[in-house]
Protein backbone atom coordinates (compact mmCIF):
# COMPACT_ATOMS: atom_id res chain seq x y z
CA UNK A 1 0.00 0.00 0.00
CA UNK A 2 0.93 3.58 -0.96
CA UNK A 3 0.98 6.01 2.43
CA UNK A 4 1.40 9.47 1.21
CA UNK A 5 2.51 12.27 3.54
CA UNK A 6 2.91 16.06 3.18
CA UNK A 7 4.33 18.90 5.06
CA UNK A 8 4.79 22.65 5.11
CA UNK A 9 6.32 24.59 7.73
CA UNK A 10 3.90 26.77 8.55
CA UNK A 11 0.13 27.23 9.39
CA UNK A 12 -0.46 30.19 6.62
CA UNK A 13 0.96 27.46 4.15
CA UNK A 14 -0.91 25.42 1.50
CA UNK A 15 -0.74 21.45 1.72
CA UNK A 16 -3.14 21.54 -2.01
CA UNK A 17 -0.70 21.15 -3.96
CA UNK A 18 1.47 18.43 -2.24
CA UNK A 19 -1.76 16.61 -1.48
CA UNK A 20 -3.60 16.86 -4.92
CA UNK A 21 0.26 15.12 -6.11
CA UNK A 22 -0.15 12.24 -3.86
CA UNK A 23 -4.09 11.95 -4.86
CA UNK A 24 -2.87 11.59 -8.59
CA UNK A 25 -0.64 8.91 -7.70
CA UNK A 26 -3.97 6.84 -6.98
CA UNK A 27 -3.38 7.90 -2.68
CA UNK A 28 -6.97 8.25 -0.72
CA UNK A 29 -7.39 11.17 1.44
CA UNK A 30 -7.79 8.51 4.67
CA UNK A 31 -4.29 7.26 3.87
CA UNK A 32 -2.27 11.16 3.57
CA UNK A 33 -0.85 12.23 6.52
CA UNK A 34 -0.27 15.71 7.10
CA UNK A 35 1.71 18.37 9.20
CA UNK A 36 1.99 21.79 9.14
CA UNK A 37 5.30 21.94 11.21
CA UNK A 38 8.79 23.19 10.18
CA UNK A 39 10.96 20.35 9.40
CA UNK A 40 14.03 21.54 12.40
CA UNK A 41 11.16 20.54 14.72
CA UNK A 42 10.50 16.46 15.75
CA UNK A 43 7.51 16.98 17.06
CA UNK A 44 5.57 15.91 13.65
CA UNK A 45 2.69 13.78 14.70
CA UNK A 46 1.55 12.92 10.66
CA UNK A 47 4.90 11.95 9.84
CA UNK A 48 5.13 9.54 13.33
CA UNK A 49 1.45 7.92 12.19
CA UNK A 50 2.10 7.59 8.64
CA UNK A 51 5.52 5.95 10.04
CA UNK A 52 3.62 3.60 12.63
CA UNK A 53 0.74 2.66 10.16
CA UNK A 54 3.24 1.57 7.49
CA UNK A 55 3.62 -1.92 7.11
CA UNK A 56 6.57 -4.74 5.37
CA UNK A 57 6.15 -4.06 1.49
CA UNK A 58 4.12 -0.36 1.67
CA UNK A 59 5.66 2.45 0.66
CA UNK A 60 5.50 6.04 1.68
CA UNK A 61 5.04 8.79 -0.69
CA UNK A 62 6.36 12.27 -0.94
CA UNK A 63 6.40 14.90 -3.40
CA UNK A 64 9.72 16.24 -2.32
CA UNK A 65 12.11 14.48 -0.07
CA UNK A 66 12.59 17.45 1.97
CA UNK A 67 9.36 16.72 3.29
CA UNK A 68 10.79 14.08 5.27
CA UNK A 69 13.75 15.41 6.96
CA UNK A 70 15.73 18.82 8.02
CA UNK A 71 18.65 17.65 6.00
CA UNK A 72 19.61 15.42 3.77
CA UNK A 73 21.47 13.45 6.26
CA UNK A 74 18.02 13.27 8.11
CA UNK A 75 15.97 11.68 5.14
CA UNK A 76 18.64 9.05 4.39
CA UNK A 77 18.98 7.66 8.20
CA UNK A 78 15.05 7.84 7.66
CA UNK A 79 15.28 5.71 4.41
CA UNK A 80 17.56 3.29 6.03
CA UNK A 81 15.33 2.87 9.12
CA UNK A 82 12.33 2.45 6.53
CA UNK A 83 14.13 -0.43 4.59
CA UNK A 84 15.02 -2.23 7.74
CA UNK A 85 11.46 -2.65 7.76
CA UNK A 86 10.48 -3.51 4.43
CA UNK A 87 8.86 -0.12 3.75
CA UNK A 88 9.97 1.99 0.79
CA UNK A 89 9.93 5.83 0.33
CA UNK A 90 9.35 7.46 -3.50
CA UNK A 91 9.66 10.65 -4.06
CA UNK A 92 7.80 12.38 -7.20
CA UNK A 93 9.11 16.27 -7.82
CA UNK A 94 12.77 16.19 -7.05
CA UNK A 95 15.10 15.82 -10.16
CA UNK A 96 16.70 12.50 -8.63
CA UNK A 97 14.09 10.01 -8.07
CA UNK A 98 14.44 8.00 -5.32
CA UNK A 99 12.49 4.93 -5.32
CA UNK A 100 14.23 2.37 -2.36
CA UNK A 101 10.94 0.02 -2.21
CA UNK A 102 12.39 -1.44 -5.81
CA UNK A 103 15.77 -3.38 -4.81
CA UNK A 104 15.68 -4.36 -8.74
CA UNK A 105 15.59 -0.56 -9.86
CA UNK A 106 19.70 0.19 -10.23
CA UNK A 107 19.08 3.73 -11.05
CA UNK A 108 16.29 4.20 -8.39
CA UNK A 109 19.47 2.61 -6.11
CA UNK A 110 22.14 4.43 -7.42
CA UNK A 111 19.60 7.79 -6.68
CA UNK A 112 20.24 6.84 -3.01
CA UNK A 113 23.84 6.43 -2.88
CA UNK A 114 23.67 10.00 -4.44
CA UNK A 115 21.55 11.13 -2.07
CA UNK A 116 24.39 9.99 0.88
CA UNK A 117 26.82 11.25 -0.91
CA UNK A 118 25.31 14.54 -1.07
CA UNK A 119 24.69 14.13 3.00
CA UNK A 120 28.06 13.60 3.34
CA UNK A 121 28.90 16.40 1.98
CA UNK A 122 26.28 18.45 3.65
CA UNK A 123 27.84 17.24 7.05
CA UNK A 124 31.59 17.99 6.06
CA UNK A 125 30.68 22.08 4.86
CA UNK A 126 28.73 22.31 8.09
CA UNK A 127 31.58 21.50 10.00
CA UNK A 128 33.71 23.90 7.73
CA UNK A 129 31.24 26.36 8.44
CA UNK A 130 30.94 26.53 11.90
CA UNK A 131 34.72 25.97 12.76
CA UNK A 132 35.36 29.18 10.45
CA UNK A 133 32.38 30.94 12.14
CA UNK A 134 34.44 30.03 15.58
CA UNK A 135 38.25 31.14 14.05
CA UNK A 136 36.82 34.55 12.62
CA UNK A 137 35.19 35.17 16.13
CA UNK A 138 37.94 34.23 18.21
CA UNK A 139 40.53 35.91 15.94
CA UNK A 140 38.45 39.36 17.11
CA UNK A 141 38.78 38.55 20.63
CA UNK A 142 34.98 37.70 20.73
CA UNK A 143 33.98 34.87 23.27
CA UNK A 144 32.91 31.34 21.59
CA UNK A 145 29.93 30.17 22.81
CA UNK A 146 26.22 30.79 25.83
CA UNK A 147 27.31 34.23 27.01
CA UNK A 148 29.10 34.60 30.30
CA UNK A 149 25.81 35.03 33.00
CA UNK A 150 28.91 35.67 36.01
CA UNK A 151 29.16 39.05 37.39
CA UNK A 152 32.43 40.82 35.82
CA UNK A 153 32.40 42.27 39.44
CA UNK A 154 32.84 38.74 41.00
CA UNK A 155 34.97 37.36 38.55
CA UNK A 156 37.47 40.12 38.88
CA UNK A 157 37.52 39.76 42.84
CA UNK A 158 37.73 35.85 42.07
CA UNK A 159 41.15 36.30 40.19
CA UNK A 160 42.39 39.00 42.86
CA UNK A 161 41.76 35.60 45.28
CA UNK A 162 43.59 33.59 43.01
CA UNK A 163 47.01 35.24 42.70
CA UNK A 164 46.75 35.95 46.31
CA UNK A 165 47.27 31.90 46.91
CA UNK A 166 43.70 30.87 47.68
CA UNK A 167 42.57 27.82 46.46
CA UNK A 168 39.38 27.30 43.92
CA UNK A 169 37.19 26.06 47.02
CA UNK A 170 37.86 28.87 49.39
CA UNK A 171 37.01 31.01 46.09
CA UNK A 172 33.90 29.22 45.28
CA UNK A 173 32.68 30.56 48.89
CA UNK A 174 34.10 33.64 48.81
CA UNK A 175 32.19 34.71 45.16
CA UNK A 176 29.83 32.74 45.27
CA UNK A 177 30.96 31.54 41.27
CA UNK A 178 30.79 27.61 40.46
CA UNK A 179 34.12 25.91 40.41
CA UNK A 180 32.83 25.31 36.96
CA UNK A 181 32.12 28.67 36.02
CA UNK A 182 35.60 29.65 37.58
CA UNK A 183 37.48 27.25 35.34
CA UNK A 184 35.80 28.88 32.53
CA UNK A 185 35.82 32.33 33.00
CA UNK A 186 39.30 33.02 35.50
CA UNK A 187 42.10 34.73 33.04
CA UNK A 188 44.91 32.08 32.50
CA UNK A 189 47.73 32.75 35.03
CA UNK A 190 50.73 34.02 33.64
CA UNK A 191 53.15 31.16 32.51
CA UNK A 192 55.88 29.99 34.87
CA UNK A 193 58.81 27.57 33.88
CA UNK A 194 59.47 25.71 36.79
CA UNK A 195 62.42 23.86 35.04
CA UNK A 196 65.42 22.11 36.48
CA UNK A 197 67.36 24.92 34.64
CA UNK A 198 65.76 27.44 36.10
CA UNK A 199 66.09 25.90 39.73
CA UNK A 200 70.65 25.60 39.62
CA UNK A 201 70.46 29.34 38.26
CA UNK A 202 68.21 30.92 41.12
Amino acid sequence: MDIGYARVSTAKQDLDRQIDALRREGIPAKHIYVDKKSGSTTNRPGLHEALDQARNGDVIVVHTLDRLGRTVRDTLNLIHDLADRGVGVRNLADPIRVNSANPDDHMSQLAVVMLALFGQMERTYAIERAAHARAVAASKGKRIGRPSVVDPTKLGYAAHLRDEGHSISEIVKKTGITRSSLYRHLPPRPPRTLTAKKQQNA
